[in-house]
């Protein structure tokens, strides 16, 4: 690494193919229309091939549509065989139950782990070989703030946002000699699917998918290690290292951290739930 700014070498939107999980809709399509719009060639990758085709088909030539389970390695292994070359990885799908951890159901539990922290090794394990073979690359691995910050009702959310930031900052120092980067992006709130039927604001720092799919751009350029969304939330380390303990309980009541445990609009999540639980019980 350069001391100032970093040594990677560069990549060239225009020339690139960018790989992008989730992207049917929220944050992976709003990545995939913006790096499309930066003339990259975008492969929008999802376990919804219906979404991936439609939002493909609404960015238009430069993206493709193709049917990946983050959570099968042989599914990785066909989608980067169809697109001979990945420049960019966005690892971004992901799920959020919302449950007390004593209520939750097992499947459901396995799916998280398996999709929000087994799909990004999977996908770097497809994706980094040939990489390393070209001398450069990036991966951009979409966290949360979560990730660093408990919160009741999302607790094996929680548990596999964790286990992304650790496994993301550890892949980064094994993989940097080789020429190849990893980004960490960590959004507070965001306003899609995953979000429905919790109550959003009321201090809690509440983003769009653009938000997100902006910062996802710009790490191709800054390699940033990690990323929050909204950028002032960076001294949240800081501020859980030093605080007492009994002053983040006192902040997290004034902000209502219980929002996800106690005061969750079913009805409101209805749709997103029945997708959750779709995936959990998919062979």
């Amino acid at each position: 690494m350069a001391f100032f700014g970093n040594s990677y070498p560069a990549i060239s939107l225009r020339d690139s193919t960018v790989l992008i999980t989730g992207a049917g809709r929220g944050i992976g399509r709003a990545t995939a229309e913006l790096f499309a719009e930066k003339g990259a060639r975008v492969a929008l990758a999802d376990v919804d091939f219906p979404a991936a085709k439609a939002a493909a088909a609404a960015i238009g030539g430069r993206a493709s549509a193709h049917t990946l389970d983050v959570r099968s390695r042989t599914s990785w292994d066909d989608v980067v065989g169809e697109l001979g070359r990945v420049d960019i990885l966005v690892n971004n799908a992901g799920i959020m139950p919302v449950a007390a951890l004593l209520d939750e159901r097992d499947s459901i539990i396995e799916a998280t782990m398996d999709i929000n922290v087994l799909g990004l090794s999977h996908g770097m394990r497809a994706v980094v070989p040939g990489m390393i073979e070209r001398g450069a690359g990036h991966v951009v691995n979409v966290a949360s703030l979560a990730g660093k910050l408990p919160v009741p009702g999302l607790v094996i959310y929680n548990a596999s946002k964790f286990a992304a930031v650790g496994l993301s900052a550890a892949a980064r120092v094994e993989f940097a000699p080789h020429g190849i980067s990893v980004s960490t992006i960590l959004p507070s709130a965001v306003r899609t699917g995953l979000s429905s039927g919790i109550q959003l604001g009321h201090g809690m720092p509440t983003v769009d998918p653009e938000d997100i799919a902006a910062a996802i751009l710009a790490t191709v350029r800054n390699r940033a290690a990690e990323t929050p969304v909204p950028g002032y939330l960076s001294a949240l380390d800081v501020g859980l290292a030093v605080a007492p303990e009994r002053l983040v309980n006192i902040v997290r009541k004034v902000l209502g951290d219980d929002r996800a445990l106690n005061h969750v609009d079913h009805a409101g999540r209805a749709d997103y739930e029945s997708r959750v639980l779709a995936v959990s019980e998919k062979d």
